[in-house]
């Protein structure tokens, strides 16, 4: 693929199982299913090679074939989205894989692109994930909106639910992330043999554990970011809002095809 960053592949974790929102991946959004929408945003970012959905769903796998995705069959046990990712990491050949939410449908190929490009190092860092300014108070405030602080490099101190850093003043004063992540493969499978660590099961936060056991994580920070990450119906609503307003704009239904970033 010609762009690519070394060999990247991105793999988009899903499950039907969910406390709030059961059969999320296949709740249709535009007129197609929500894991369709991240397929296409992943593989319109040209720094990528292949697009692999991981899913432990039977109707999962069905619905990402037949809109013609690449799907694979992960195990029931799996913790996390990262570990899901791990068992599809170990059967494939990539140097770098991208782990790329699968409720995050408006996730732009730019982000993508941008958290691939910081790998493409003399000395990588061992995982990059992205962050983007947070739009005010009521993001600030959100404990599902993710907060991360950064040391002066551009390393993650933490990542939170709560309102960090302390009292919100405006401008800069807080990132929120955005659930994507590139890793070194063999980083990505030290990780996942790592046990769930105090703060991750405190905080509900995979990434925590990487902070735990003192693996650097790189944050790119991009602007302009306008998704939002499905959680519930609502929040499916409120996407559909924003990608008709968008639609209306740029006469584009949101659901970019090979190639378009």
């Amino acid at each position: 693929n010609e762009g690519a960053v070394l060999n990247s592949v991105a793999v988009i974790p899903v499950r039907f199982a969910s406390t709030r929102f059961p059969g999320k991946p296949l709740a249709f959004l535009m007129g197609k299913p929500l894991v369709e929408h991240v397929y296409r945003r992943a593989q319109a970012c040209k720094a990528v090679s292949r697009v692999i959905v991981a899913t432990d769903d039977k109707r999962i796998f069905a619905a990402v074939q037949e809109f013609g995705g690449e799907c694979m069959m992960t195990s029931l046990k799996h913790r996390t989205g990262s570990d899901r990712v791990g068992e599809v990491a170990g059967s494939i050949d990539a140097d770098v894989i991208v782990n790329v939410q699968g409720d995050e449908p408006m996730i732009q190929p730019e982000v993508i692109g941008a958290v691939l490009e910081a790998m493409n190092t003399e000395t990588p860092p061992a995982i990059v994930t992205a962050a983007s300014p947070l739009s005010g108070p009521e993001e600030y405030n959100d404990p599902d909106v993710v907060k991360v602080v950064v040391d002066a490099r551009g390393k993650a101190l933490y990542f939170s639910r709560s309102s960090v850093p302390y009292r919100w003043t405006g401008g800069d004063a807080g990132l929120k992330h955005i659930g994507i992540y590139a890793y070194q493969k063999d980083a990505l499978l030290d990780f996942v043999s790592l046990p769930m660590g105090r703060l991750e099961r405190l905080e509900g936060l995979e990434q925590l554990r990487a902070i735990e056991n003192g693996i650097g994580i790189e944050v790119v920070r991009v602007e302009g970011f306008a998704g939002i990450g499905i959680d519930s119906p609502d929040d499916l609503r409120k996407a559909e809002r924003i990608m008709m307003e968008m639609a209306k704009v740029t006469g584009n239904t949101g659901v970019p095809g090979r190639g378009q970033a």
